[in-house]
């Protein structure tokens, strides 16, 4: 049952699963938590309260903001994580993986443990260079057309870029979800901000002192090299706070391609920092 949360500046759709130690799933740019449908009934049965929110402008949160920066965004999941009772493990995919580190930075308290997959953390740094890797290439010039234009259709491109096989059984259904959202009013202006939105979050890596897991995709079209964007997250944390993962065959949604696997990882990285 979707629940509402008031914030500054409009209101914040979540819905809450389960019973246990609370966990904070944010999806990334142009989705919406229906993102996480495969992980949430896994981590129900592992024993988890989650609660996946739908981002400032994205699925049935309010549409228009006055601003969609990282920042924003980590303000907003603290603000839920206070709603709903902390310590909090925050997963955050995309750009809300940036905002999890803002968030773990401002709110050491609430939050105990942060999950960044596929995050967009660090400046984005497009490289020539890497134009040479196809994936990278055919995902620059769709995502191009979405941030210059608001082009459904390349928007719909870039995700089948960014999802290789394997797709999960309803991949049409949610492309045509997603679509639908993103056809209602002020919600493609949302996704075209929160593109061109301040890249806040990489300053923050040194202030994030609870346990880190990155999890990247090896075929992630956002990243000539994933896993050396990877490595840098982790390098700019604290000494010992972050690990990095690589899973194979995962493009920018390892949570949709394989969500068995990144609960696997989340909750044997969860007993491992709990040790």
């Amino acid at each position: 049952m979707t629940e509402f949360l008031s914030v500054d500046g409009g209101t914040l759709a979540y819905e809450v699963t389960g019973s246990g130690p609370l966990m904070v799933l944010a999806h990334g740019i142009g989705q919406s938590r229906d993102a996480y449908r495969f992980m949430v009934p896994e981590l129900v049965a592992a024993g988890y309260r989650v609660a996946a929110v739908d981002l400032r402008g994205s699925g049935e949160s309010t549409a228009t903001w006055p601003s969609y920066t990282r920042t924003d965004i980590a303000g907003d999941l603290i603000a839920l994580i206070e709603h709903l009772g902390g310590p909090a493990v925050l997963v955050g995919h995309s750009i809300s993986g940036g905002a999890a580190t803002i968030a773990a930075a401002k709110a050491p308290t609430l939050i105990s443990a942060v999950v960044e997959l596929a995050p967009f953390t660090r400046k984005v740094e497009y490289s020539l260079s890497a134009l040479g890797v196809s994936r990278y290439r055919k995902g620059a010039m769709a995502i191009s057309g979405v941030a210059m234009f608001g082009n459904h259709k390349q928007w719909r491109k870039y995700l089948e870029i960014a999802t290789p096989e394997p797709r999960p059984a309803d991949w049409a259904e949610s492309l045509d979800r997603t679509d639908a959202m993103l056809r209602e009013p002020g919600r493609m202006k949302a996704l075209q901000k929160q593109m061109n939105s301040a890249a806040d979050a990489g300053a923050q890596l040194g202030n994030v002192h609870c346990p880190v897991l990155v999890v990247m995709g090896t075929l992630d079209p956002d990243w000539g090299d994933p896993k050396v964007e990877g490595e840098a997250i982790v390098a700019a944390l604290p000494d010992g706070v972050g690990q990095l993962h690589m899973l194979p065959g995962a493009g920018h949604y390892p949570h949709v391609q394989f969500p068995s696997e990144v609960v696997g990882l989340l909750r044997s990285f969860l007993e491992t920092a709990r040790a």
